[in-house]
Parts: structure tokens; C-alpha cells; sequence
């Protein structure tokens, strides 16, 4: 796993961390990444250099740096899940307590996904996101079950993500608990496959599209 780490331009990194304290404030705009940019002695050019298309590209970059984040720290973990169901879960967690301290902006950032504009990204920062979590559970196959299992661990992922933004606590308790049932509720479906087979199939080609147009550095 540690060939597929990414390499992120340091100065675009630098930038947007320093924006963060200000986009739950002023979103994610020209005004978050000039003040970034400011406080590190970085100008307005080098922003556009960073971000050419702005708000869009600073949010894909926070997005696959939390991807990377978030396999880095399961790495590290001295004792790893030996389930792949619990392996999950906990990649999930890791992903959400990552973004914990930023949650203000995370909010924001989904409210600009959610732009039937910006839907295309969204759909591939998604796929990146659950695809990053499979290949970390060490779920590298490339038959049917690769498009089931991103297809059922990115529903899972955006409805967990969602009670998680609408969770005000301060911990994770209910956003765990939430995780867990739609967990649960995914273990029972393999006894619904057979009345399934021709509705999974129709998503498998629809999955299928999905993985050619967002997978193609996952896909080797």
C-alpha cells in the first residue's frame, strides 16, 4: 500500500491548512485561500496556481488528504481488525475523526458538492474515498465484487457522514452507533441475493461506468 501514496503539492498543502480556521467563516472561496496564503507568505498568484478552479480544487485536495490521512493512520495502528467488516468500520471512524476538527468547513464543503454543477466530483470524490478503505482491508479483487462492495460502502460512508455533520456532540457515540445499524443492515443482504441478482446486475453496469470514469488510477 505505501507505493499508491499520492504525492500532494507542498505549497498547495500549505495553503490550504492555513485556510482552514477561515472557511468555516468565509467558505471555500478566494477570501479563505488568500488569508491561508497570506498567513504563510504566499500571494494571490500562488493560489491561482494551487487552486485554478478555487473552491472546487481546494475541497478535492482536503478530501484526498484525509483519504491519505486516514490510511496512513490505520498503518500505524499497532493491533488491525482481522474482519474485514470490523476492518471497515474502523477505516470509517478513522475517516470521520480525522475530519472531526473540521467539521464547520466540512459542512460547507458538502453544501458545494451537493451543486448539481459540482456533481461529477462528488461522485469521484466519493469513489475515491470508499475505494481508498477497500484497498487498505487489503479488498483488491477486480470481478463483480469490486463494484458491490464500493457501491454498498459508499452508502453506507455518506449516510454515516451525514448523521456524523448533524451530530453536535463532541464525540463520536452516536455517530458510532449509527455506523453500526447500517453495518448490520448490510450483513443481511447477502440472503436477498437471489431476488437481487437482476437489480444487482443493472448496478454493476451502472457501478461499472462509475469506475471507468473515476477509477482509472485505482484500476491497474
Amino acid at each position: 500500500m505505501g507505493d499508491e501514496t499520492i504525492q500532494f503539492d507542498p505549497t498547495a498543502v500549505e495553503i490550504l491548512r492555513a485556510s482552514m480556521p477561515h472557511v468555516p467563516f468565509d467558505g471555500w472561496g478566494e477570501a479563505a485561500l488568500l488569508a491561508g496564503a497570506n498567513d504563510y507568505g504566499h500571494d494571490a498568484e500562488a493560489v491561482l496556481t494551487a487552486f485554478p478552479r478555487g473552491a472546487t480544487d481546494a475541497i478535492a485536495l482536503h478530501s484526498r488528504l484525509a483519504d491519505q490521512s486516514m490510511v496512513d493512520a490505520f498503518l500505524k495502528l499497532s493491533e488491525r481488525p482481522e474482519k474485514v467488516h470490523l476492518t471497515i468500520r474502523k477505516l470509517v471512524l478513522l475517516r470521520l475523526e480525522i475530519a472531526q476538527p473540521d467539521k464547520d468547513a466540512i459542512r460547507r464543503a458538502v453544501s458545494v458538492l451537493a451543486m448539481p454543477v459540482n456533481a461529477k466530483l462528488s461522485a469521484k470524490l466519493l469513489y475515491e474515498t470508499v475505494d481508498s478503505m477497500w484497498r487498505a482491508a487489503g479488498q483488491r479483487d477486480t470481478d463483480f465484487s469490486f463494484y458491490t462492495k464500493r457501491g454498498t460502502l459508499a452508502a453506507v460512508y455518506s449516510a454515516t457522514m451525514l448523521a456524523w455533520l448533524a451530530d453536535k456532540n463532541s464525540n463520536l457515540d452516536k455517530t458510532v452507533g449509527f455506523l453500526d445499524r447500517r453495518l448490520a443492515d448490510v450483513a443481511r443482504i447477502p440472503r436477498l441475493t437471489r431476488p437481487m441478482r437482476r437489480f444487482m446486475s443493472a448496478g454493476q453496469r451502472f457501478a461499472g461506468t462509475i469506475v471507468q470514469r473515476f477509477g482509472g488510477r485505482h484500476s491497474r
